[in-house]
């Protein structure tokens, strides 16, 4: 097993967002009482609402806009606080909280996704923690923080990514889950069901195709195990120069494992063509790396006591104590700049959304899985998997990946490296597209 230098769980307030929210706008100028500390949330958060004041909701996501209207508008009729919601169009969320920001009546609730979101709009946010709906957070991985230490932005919602796992092959093969919780026992599963796949009926992983429609998954996926160790390790907060690819000897063999326990000659790989969500569908691999939003999918094919995901395990030391990879740009923030009431009143609608029947149920149906104590069940049995790990104590994985610079053009050159390793060459050029690469496309985003 691989060693780390060290461990300590990074909280997703870390996580630097590649693109998306206002993290990359200009807030346009805070006012005095912003500079100043303005007014705090110290006295806010009941779980009842005040009688006062009123609520602004610029809202990130259009497709939840017709959803979010209906449910402001029964609140209101509930409570008699008015709750208005504005919903940015797509791709224009930054320009548009920079601009409603500046106006008179602006936002008391917005989104503040990334730690780039907290550097430009950390100054307009309330300090949410002791707040009601703070404390009815089931985790602290999706909460954002200052550099003073204020929660400046709470989740919303999240998605993960693992090992899918179909447990009726598993069973067939002769193991559990049990008997996987870290690269060895992964990789020693995985090995035996590969040798006996003629007699067995089918292989240990799906195909890892590296064309355009799945090269995603392990350029950006598979990828972020490496780098979230390291960006721990390293204390990241924002996308740095350069990078070690410390380690990259993990990357490898997860990546040789997934290639070599597999129907498919790893030379063709590059080809593409391959479908490995239909490969799963049809029993043909116990493991399929992928996320939370395959379950529709899958659901089609298998019930939930079916299925499983599992984290990515790739050598670390003390990942038996790793879940999912789990992160989120969704994080809701209030306005510093609100008056008192108005703070108030947008407390406790929140706190109301994530603990109403209401609430609960358009959350769980228009953002999947809420982490939230009284979040409404989410028939998503990989958000089940995902939570029994948070309720287990174990870290979740950031999405480090978000850090990327030049996104695109470092995957691609990665996925070059790869295939080239794939067809027989060396895992040098997969280190040197890693490790240069990233320093390459981070002068070439910065010129």
């Amino acid at each position: 097993m691989m060693k780390r230098k060290r461990f300590a769980t990074m909280g997703l307030a870390a996580v630097l967002g590649a693109s998306l929210l206002a993290g990359c706008g200009s807030s346009g100028g805070s006012s005095s009482d912003a500079a100043d500390g303005g007014s705090t949330a110290e006295e806010s958060g009941s779980s009842a609402s005040s009688g006062s004041g009123s609520v602004y909701w610029l809202n990130y996501k259009p497709e939840a806009d017709e959803a979010l209207q209906e449910i402001a508008a029964t609140y209101t009729e509930q409570t008699g606080i008015e709750v208005k919601v504005v919903t940015a169009a797509s791709g224009n969320y930054e320009s548009t909280l920079t601009a409603e920001m500046d106006k008179s009546e602006a936002p008391t609730m917005f989104v503040v996704g990334t730690s780039a979101g907290v550097q430009t709009w950390g100054s307009y946010c309330i300090d949410l923690t002791g707040t009601d709906v703070y404390n009815e957070l089931t985790t602290d991985d999706f909460t954002l923080y200052d550099d003073e230490g204020r929660a400046v932005s709470i989740g919303y919602c999240y998605e993960s990514f693992g090992i899918i796992v179909n447990l009726t092959l598993l069973e067939q093969a002769g193991y559990s889950l049990d008997d996987i919780n870290n690269f060895d026992t992964l990789k020693a599963v995985a090995d035996d069901i590969h040798a006996r796949a003629d007699e067995l009926g089918f292989d240990a992983f799906t195909s890892s195709g590296m064309d355009d429609s799945s090269s995603w998954r392990f350029t950006g996926h598979l990828a972020n195990m490496p780098l979230y160790y390291e960006s721990v390790d390293d204390g990241w907060t924002d996308t740095p120069a350069e990078i070690t690819g410390a380690y990259l000897d993990n990357f490898k063999q997860i990546w040789d494992l997934y290639i070599e326990d597999s129907a498919y000659d790893p030379s063709t790989l590059a080809t593409g063509g391959y479908d490995a969500e239909g490969e799963f569908l049809e029993g043909s691999a116990v493991f399929y790396q992928n996320g939370t939003w395959e379950y529709a999918a899958l659901s089609e094919v298998y019930a939930n006591d079916e299925m499983a995901m599992i984290p990515i395990y790739i050598g670390v030391d003390g990942e038996e104590e790793s879940g999912l990879a789990s992160g989120t740009e969704n994080r809701w923030a209030v306005n510093i700049n609100a008056s008192e009431e108005d703070q108030q009143a947008t407390l406790d609608f929140m706190y109301w959304l994530v603990t109403s029947e209401e609430g609960t149920a358009m959350m769980a149906e228009q953002f999947g899985e809420i982490p939230y104590k009284q979040a409404a069940e989410n028939e998503n049995v990989f958000f089940q998997y995902a939570n029994q790990y948070i309720d287990e104590g174990k870290y979740s994985v950031d999405w480090a990946f978000n850090y990327t610079p030049n996104v695109d053009e470092w995957r691609a050159g990665l996925v070059a490296a790869m295939n080239q390793y794939d067809a027989g060459g060396d895992w040098s050029n997969v280190e040197t597209a890693f490790v240069a690469g990233w320093a390459q496309q981070y002068a070439a985003a910065n010129e």
